[in-house]
């Protein structure tokens, strides 16, 4: 699932080609992705863009009259973006915005700025037959407002309201930090290299930090949000990312994806928790003492033979 840093840079991809922008056409390929009726679709169309939004994993585009979309990538959902009119035709395709921009009447503007012509496509597709990404039209701020899981924003917000807000609920650590409730935009890429960048267990409760962990975590938690933010951004430079190029297993993540490889803190064997569709990646010698945290799957099949340590886990790994 796309998460801050890869809403953030899509975000601003989008600022730079569709602000100032007329939406001139929106084409609903899925009947599934659209889940609103009223006001109807068509509504959006012949709508100046007036700015483009990040709330939590939610993209809005803001127009006249008061109207935003909200687009929801959900865990597949990725957005592509095409010169010209280009028709919602292929089979991943969900919905295709048509972009009109002032270079097409003559005007300087937005066409001078990130791909320059004039008509453009965003096409919003999704990689899965579950089909959970959607597409919302609302009208006005307070109806806006019932898409706002309510977290609060982790690269603004100050050590008491994180402390706060992550001592609400006594709930493991990679729990709390991917409520979107809690923390806008945290997932579970991030918050696994969030917590190994702190060294603290993604089992511990939040009831059990003392003061300087929950500093630690709030300036592991904007430190890694912010590099990645900044990384991506230079790895684009501008340009709008392709097919494939939003991923929650980049090669220098730390351990999110990485069971198995080395630890770039420590050497020690990246180990995971395999739960339902998520896994929890963690290294055991930064963050749990050494301890080899049981996954549950593996853990039914071996039973009292799961590795306790490090030191058990390499030699039953490699025997």
């Amino acid at each position: 699932m796309p998460e801050l840093p890869d809403i953030e840079l899509y975000r601003g991809a989008l600022a730079r080609r569709v602000i100032g922008a007329t939406l001139r056409r929106v084409r609903i390929r899925s009947p599934f992705v659209l889940r609103t009726f009223e006001p109807p679709i068509d509504e959006a169309e012949g709508q100046r863009v007036r700015g483009v939004e990040r709330i939590g994993k939610r993209i809005l585009l803001g127009l006249d009259d008061d109207l935003f979309l909200v687009l929801h990538l959900m865990i597949a959902g990725r957005l592509l973006w095409k010169n010209g009119e280009v028709g919602a035709k292929g089979k991943l395709d969900l919905a295709a915005f048509v972009f009109e921009r002032d270079g097409a009447r003559g005007g300087a503007g937005a066409a001078d700025r990130a791909d320059g012509a004039a008509v453009a496509t965003l096409l919003f597709t999704e990689a899965s037959p579950k089909k959970r990404a959607s597409l919302h039209l609302v009208r006005g701020r307070v109806a806006l407002a019932a898409h706002d899981p309510g977290g609060i924003e982790p690269l603004t917000c100050g050590l008491a309201e994180f402390a706060r807000v992550l001592r609400a609920e006594n709930r493991t650590l990679k729990r709390r930090l991917t409520d979107p409730r809690g923390f806008s935009g945290i997932g579970n890429a991030y918050s696994d290299e969030i917590l190994h960048h702190a060294r603290l267990s993604p089992i511990r409760l939040t009831s059990a930090l003392d003061d300087s962990e929950i500093a630690r975590l709030h300036v592991a938690t904007r430190t890694v949000l912010a590099l990645w933010c900044d990384r991506l951004e230079r790895e684009f430079s501008g340009r709008f990312p392709g097919v494939g190029e939003i991923t929650a297993f980049r090669p220098d993540f730390a351990v999110h994806g990485k069971y198995g490889r080395p630890c770039p803190v420590c050497g020690s064997p990246v180990q995971r928790i395999v739960h339902a569709e998520n896994e929890i990646n963690y290294c055991a010698t930064c963050q749990t003492g050494g301890r080899v945290l049981a996954d549950r799957s593996l853990s039914r099949l071996l039973k009292d033979d799961w590795p306790r340590t490090i030191e058990e886990w390499e030699e039953k790994m490699g025997g």
